[in-house]
Order: C-alpha cells, then sequence, then structure tokens
C-alpha cells in the first residue's frame, strides 16, 4: 500500500513539473483605471488614426496660413549643345558647328494681391477644420474612457459576486457540517444532511459560474487594452458609491443644457459647418478675376562667349522682369461651377448631421436620466433588500437550530439573502456605471479617469 502511495505521489510531482511552465507563461499587470485608459488610447485603432489624421490637418493650416505670402523658386539648368549654333557677327549670321556649352539660372517671385478674399476664406476653413478634429480627438478620448470603464466595472463586479459566491459556499459547508452534528446527535434527519450535502453542490456550480464569467470579462478587458499574450490585468478596485447619485433630481431639460455647453462632438459638428461655408466661398471667389504681382531675375553662361563665367552671369546678361498679371476666368470646362456645387452641398450635409446630432443628444441625455434614475431607485430597494434578507436568515436560522424550522425554510432564507446581496452589489455598480454613461452623455466624462 505504501508502495502504491508513493508511486502516486511520484506520478503527481512529474505531472506537476511538466505544467508549472504553463501556469509560469500567465503573467499579471497591476492597473489603475487611469493606466487602463492610456494603455487603451495607446491601442485604440480609431483614436491612432484619428490622432494621424489631425497631423494632416494641422499641415493644412499652415500651408493656408503661408499662401498670404509671396511663393519662391529658384532654378538653374546646365545644357550642352553640340551641332550648327547661328550667331550675329556683325550684322550677318554665321553659321558655325561647334559645341555650345550654357548654364542658365532665375528667380521667380510671385505675390497674389486680389483674389477675390480666397486665401482669406482657404485660411478660415482649414483654421476651423483642424479645430473641429481637436474637438473629435477628444471626444474619441471619451469614448475609449467609456469603454473601457464599462468593461472595467464590469470586472469588478464579477469580483465581487464570485466573493459573495465563496462567501456563500464557506457558509453553506459550515452549515451541512452543523447539521451533520445534529444528525449524528439525533436531532435532525438524514435527509436534512442529504440536502444540505446537495446545496452546497448547488453553491459550489454558481463558483465556477462566476468564476468563468469573471475570467471572460478579464480577458475581454485585456483583449481591449491589446495587451501582449499571457498578460492579465490586475485592476484596482474603486470605490463605487464615490459620487453616486450626484444628478438625482435633475430633469432632462436642465441636463440637456449641460450637455449642450459640454458636448465636444456638437461643437466640433459647428465648426466642420462653418469651415464648410467658408470653403464655399472661397470656391465662389474663382469666378472673379485675380491680380498677382510677380518679379523675374534671369542670367546665363555660354561657351562661345570668351567672357569669364562669373562676368556673363553677374554683369553681361543678368535681366530683371517686375510687373502684375491679372488673370480673368472666362471658361475653364466648369470645373469652377462644378467645385461650387460640391462645396454647397458639402455644407448642406453638414447642417443636417448637425441637426441630427441635436436630436440625437437630447435622446442620450434623456434615455440616460431614466436609466440614471432608474438605477438610483434600484440601488435603494436592494439595501432595503438585504437588511431584511439578513434579518429573515438570521431568525430562520434560529428556529431551525432549535427544532422548530425545517430546512427548505433555511434553504430559501439563505437563497434570498445571497441573491440580494448579488442585487445590491449588481444595483451599486449599475448606479456607478449609470453615472460614468451619464457624464458620457453630458460630455463631462473625464479623459483621465472615473473618480
Amino acid at each position: 500500500m505504501k508502495r502504491y502511495n508513493m508511486r502516486k505521489l511520484f506520478i503527481f510531482i512529474y505531472c506537476l513539473s511538466f505544467s508549472a511552465p504553463v501556469f509560469a507563461v500567465q503573467d499579471t499587470l497591476k492597473m489603475d483605471f487611469a493606466t487602463a485608459v492610456n494603455l487603451a488610447l495607446e491601442a485604440n485603432l480609431d483614436y491612432q488614426i484619428q490622432s494621424n489624421q489631425q497631423e494632416v490637418l494641422k499641415k493644412e493650416k499652415q500651408t493656408a496660413l503661408a499662401s498670404h505670402f509671396p511663393s519662391v523658386n529658384v532654378g538653374t539648368t546646365f545644357s550642352r549643345q553640340s551641332g550648327q549654333q547661328f550667331q550675329q557677327i556683325e550684322g550677318e549670321i554665321v553659321v558655325t558647328n561647334v559645341t555650345n556649352e550654357i548654364i542658365s539660372g532665375g528667380l521667380n517671385l510671385e505675390m497674389p494681391l486680389f483674389n477675390s478674399g480666397r486665401r482669406i476664406f482657404d485660411t478660415q476653413s482649414s483654421k476651423l477644420a483642424w479645430e473641429a478634429g481637436e474637438m473629435g480627438l477628444e471626444r474619441a478620448a471619451q469614448q475609449v474612457v467609456f469603454d473601457v470603464a464599462r468593461r472595467y466595472l464590469q470586472v469588478l463586479l464579477d469580483k465581487e459576486l464570485l466573493r459573495i459566491a465563496n462567501e456563500n459556499l464557506e457558509n453553506q459547508k459550515a452549515l451541512l457540517e452543523q447539521i451533520t452534528g445534529f444528525t449524528e446527535a439525533g436531532l435532525r434527519t438524514l435527509a436534512d444532511q442529504y440536502n444540505q450535502q446537495s446545496e452546497v453542490a448547488r453553491v459550489e456550480s454558481t463558483v465556477v459560474d462566476a468564476e468563468i464569467q469573471y475570467e471572460n470579462d478579464l480577458w475581454d478587458l485585456s483583449e481591449y487594452l491589446q495587451l501582449e499574450p499571457g498578460v492579465i490585468p490586475d485592476i484596482i478596485e474603486v470605490d463605487p458609491a464615490v459620487n453616486s447619485m450626484s444628478y438625482e433630481g435633475m430633469s432632462t431639460v436642465e441636463l440637456y443644457d449641460i450637455a449642450l455647453g459640454n458636448r465636444v462632438d456638437i461643437k466640433q459638428q459647428e465648426l466642420l459647418t462653418n469651415s464648410a461655408e467658408k470653403s464655399l466661398k472661397a470656391n465662389k471667389a474663382m469666378y472673379y478675376p485675380r491680380l498677382n504681382a510677380f518679379y523675374n531675375y534671369s542670367t546665363f553662361f555660354t561657351s562661345l562667349d570668351d567672357r569669364s563665367i562669373q562676368e556673363q552671369l553677374l554683369t553681361i546678361y543678368p535681366q530683371n522682369n517686375l510687373g502684375m498679371r491679372l488673370s480673368i476666368p472666362i471658361f475653364n470646362n466648369l470645373n469652377n461651377r462644378l467645385n461650387v456645387t460640391r462645396s454647397r452641398v458639402q455644407l448642406k450635409n453638414q447642417e443636417l448631421r448637425k441637426e441630427a446630432l441635436d436630436r440625437s443628444i437630447y435622446q442620450d441625455v434623456r434615455l440616460a436620466n431614466q436609466n440614471y434614475q432608474a438605477a438610483i431607485r434600484k440601488e435603494k430597494n436592494t439595501r432595503v433588500q438585504v437588511v431584511a434578507a439578513e434579518e429573515a436568515q438570521t431568525a430562520v436560522s434560529e428556529r431551525f437550530r432549535l427544532g422548530l424550522s425545517n430546512f427548505v425554510d433555511l434553504s430559501t432564507a439563505n437563497q434570498q439573502l445571497v441573491a440580494a446581496k448579488g442585487d445590491a452589489a449588481q444595483a451599486i455598480y449599475t448606479l456607478f456605471f449609470q453615472e460614468v454613461i451619464m457624464r458620457h452623455a453630458l460630455g463631462t466624462l473625464n479623459p483621465l479617469g472615473i473618480e
């Protein structure tokens, strides 16, 4: 028998030695909510794309501002001509078969003087588009905070429900030992002992379900944060009672006014509408004449001239050309009309989006307020429910100990107490999350975290 036990122990140790590296693969990363948000902002695809797009809008704004200054270009040409060359010598054209090496260079400056305000409108439009992009980036960050908060709080809720299930399991095991002692003493029937054994098994299954739910939601959070494979977040708990019921008693109209003053997406849409309006005016300016000032400087060197390169380039052949150019659009294949039509349609679409966003914000606030007020009432009810369930369970347990109550009453009281605690935990975290939803709807959600 001892040899058999030693063999089992050896096999167990042998298997454990191979399974240990598997468990060692997993690692935990301790983090608070702010750290989770920062990781999500770095990993979120939509936020990163929008952040990259903001760099383009910034360059477009700088380009529109630079259009108010002259454009400057410098050019030079090196060429070699072989064959017959025509030269004018003493009033006669002489043709010679020579090789001519030519160096030419020039400087061109052009300054727009009048273009019906196109430069001004383009500058204003690009500046408004960049500001709208900043607003959109802030709203995208709030959306990431909202998504992280939903997963973060769900994990905390699962953890609390798992704790309640384990606590209930320990209580049921202690009760089983008590009933077993009563049965052996002849104070309880064997049926009560078997019923309690069944209840313990049922509670153990409940614990397993709670563990699975906790692990699934934990992996969902780690997947959203794009953590390395095998890394599991070890999140720091938050107090769900902090700042709860801060919007209690406020009407939808009051909350809607707060949202209009804080929602960055409505501000973004207003900026986009104004930007489209400026862009339309800029394209309309192409219908009118444009006046530009220009200055050209050019010079060259030829090997057919015996004088030095410096003398030819700087003294003999330099030319200066200064003037103004007037351009009057007559017909350009209807390109200007096409650009104006596109801008007008874009402006109308932005106005439609603004109207739709106004309605959407009101609906978001109204729905968030309804759910928030309902969560407040439910949280208050569950507190009463827990107190009543604890009193009932205490009374039934005492009666059961004295033999005045049966097992069914005791089991029912225990289940009601566990259900009440679960409902209370659910209600507390639901209220806290509804607070987050309310802030998201009002545009006051802090990108740095939840408090």
